[in-house]
């Protein structure tokens, strides 16, 4: 028996040996992995959904998930495995093509879904283009470039299965067997919290310093400024926006002449400089000092256009029966002041010359959004108007007039479902003892509403102190914050 198991010992060395081989000459290297991924990141890059707020978020999310299983793949030694769910919106293929794990949003993008469980970079290269549909002979000829893996192709599809048996007899892990296992059991909230409380925890504790700084930076600058507010566009580190806040600090000790105009307004960190169709300062991420500074001293130019604007909404809002035009920045674009009045002006040109029979007033206390990217009329179930700027007005007339009761129905259901939502978050923070429970703007109040409830009738000691967003996904952001699904099982 002793000479079976030194037997036994000896043959799982040499195939140790040729499992590595065959996975050196199946393995990509970092820039090859990027260079064939190339072609996936411009199809869901965010910067290609400006127009769509909640797509664009959603890419970010799952990119940056991606982007860390990546780098696990290609630290050495790695062993730790969890198989990982990402979705994202991806641009339109051809009419005639289907899969049956995508889905349309209401924007014209599809939503993809795979699950990532392949231990080296070309498997998970090619498992991510083929679940977005996308053309993998790029890939084949990167790695056939490679002497290495043409003498080795015939090692590399030597498939290696060992007798259960094998597997009882040395006590070794069966790693199909995990496979297998990890892909029928799903993720629930109290398994994946008991997995990561520890990771979130130290994250947190370590970001409470920064958290400190970045609240004591804003309150200074905000009562310096005396600003209504400072906000940042996308969900950026506490230690980025705390280095934002120093920089802003920095212009103001410098060129406080250049900051009188800012009284009683909003600052927005974000990917642009100027003055949003919400009339808020955007301060670009991206910009130096020079650039900021310029956008403060053109504010009084800014305002001016502002006048305007307003003019032109109440012009608009008369000439539609008293519809009220508003500006949703978390359903909207994020676009400068030029860009809206643009888009106002040219509706409002169009509104004009057709003069549509519109009773004064008859529509007052209802609400409408102007949208560029649209082609229909449609009605948003919190209950404003969703108006193309290129809608033909007889159209958009029948079609204000046939939901205008629906509409008012689905405000004062909004009404009531904000207040509902408040209430469950209050409750929530309260019995989990939560320092923050927040979700983000792709999440809907429905959603949201539904989550709370069922977190209310579960027992979860691992929440306390803790801050907790409701997401799409399971994750642990950089600063301890804790990501949950609303849909949570």
């Amino acid at each position: 028996s002793y000479i079976n198991i030194l037997l036994l010992y000896f043959r799982l060395c040499v195939d140790k040996v040729l499992l590595q081989c065959v996975l050196q000459s199946r393995t990509l290297s970092a820039a090859d992995a990027i260079n064939a991924l190339r072609p996936f990141y411009f199809a869901v890059h965010p910067d290609f959904f400006g127009q769509h707020p909640k797509e664009r978020e959603v890419n970010e999310n799952s990119l940056k998930r991606l982007n860390g299983y990546l780098e696990n793949l290609q630290k050495p030694g790695f062993r730790s495995f969890k198989p990982t769910q990402l979705t994202f919106y991806v641009r339109e293929r051809e009419p005639n093509s289907s899969n049956v794990q995508e889905s349309f949003s209401a924007s014209g993008f599809r939503a993809v879904s795979f699950t990532l469980h392949t231990r080296d970079l070309l498997s998970t290269v090619l498992d991510i283009l083929n679940s977005c549909s996308l053309s993998t002979e790029h890939v084949q000829s990167l790695n056939e470039n490679s002497q290495l893996h043409k003498e080795a192709k015939s090692a590399a599809n030597r498939p290696i299965k060992w007798d259960k048996t094998y597997y009882s007899f040395t006590g070794f892990k069966d790693p199909e067997e995990e496979l297998e296992q990890a892909q029928r059991v799903e993720t629930t909230l109290m398994s994946w919290l008991d997995d990561n409380e520890a990771s979130a925890v130290k994250k947190l504790k370590k970001s409470l310093p920064l958290r400190k700084e970045l609240e004591r930076l804003k309150f200074e600058l905000s009562r310096e400024l005396q600003l209504s507010d400072i906000r940042w566009q996308r969900s950026w580190g506490i230690a980025h926006r705390c280095s934002q806040l120093h920089s802003l600090g920095r212009l103001v000790q410098q060129r406080p002449e250049v900051l009188k105009n800012v009284k009683g307004r909003t600052v927005v960190f974000t990917d642009r400089s100027g003055m949003s169709a919400a009339g808020h300062i955007m301060l670009g991420t991206m910009d130096v000092h020079h650039h900021w500074t310029k956008i403060f001293e053109r504010l009084p130019n800014y305002y001016k256009l502002q006048k305007r604007l307003l003019f032109l909404e109440d012009r608009i809002s008369q000439l539609l029966g008293g519809i009220q035009v508003i500006h949703i920045e978390e359903l909207q674009p994020l676009l400068t002041l030029e860009e809206y009045y643009e888009t106002l002006n040219s509706f409002y040109n169009k509104l004009r010359d057709s003069r549509l029979p519109f009773h004064p007033r008859s529509l007052r206390g209802l609400q409408m959004i102007l949208e560029s990217d649209r082609y229909a009329p449609s009605l948003h179930e919190f209950g404003h108007f969703m108006i193309p700027t290129v809608c033909d007005p007889a159209s958009l007339q029948w079609f204000i007039f046939a939901k205008a009761q629906e509409a008012r129905e689905n405000l004062k259901r909004k009404e009531e479902m904000m207040i509902t939502e408040k209430e469950l978050i209050d409750t929530s923070t309260e019995k989990f003892s939560l320092d923050r429970l927040y979700k983000e703007p792709s999440v809907s109040s429905a959603q949201m509403i539904d989550c709370c409830k069922r977190l209310l009738e579960e027992s979860l000691p691992h929440l306390q102190g803790m801050h907790l967003c409701v997401s799409h996904f399971y994750s642990v952001l950089q600063d301890g914050d804790l990501c949950i699904p609303w849909n949570w099982k």
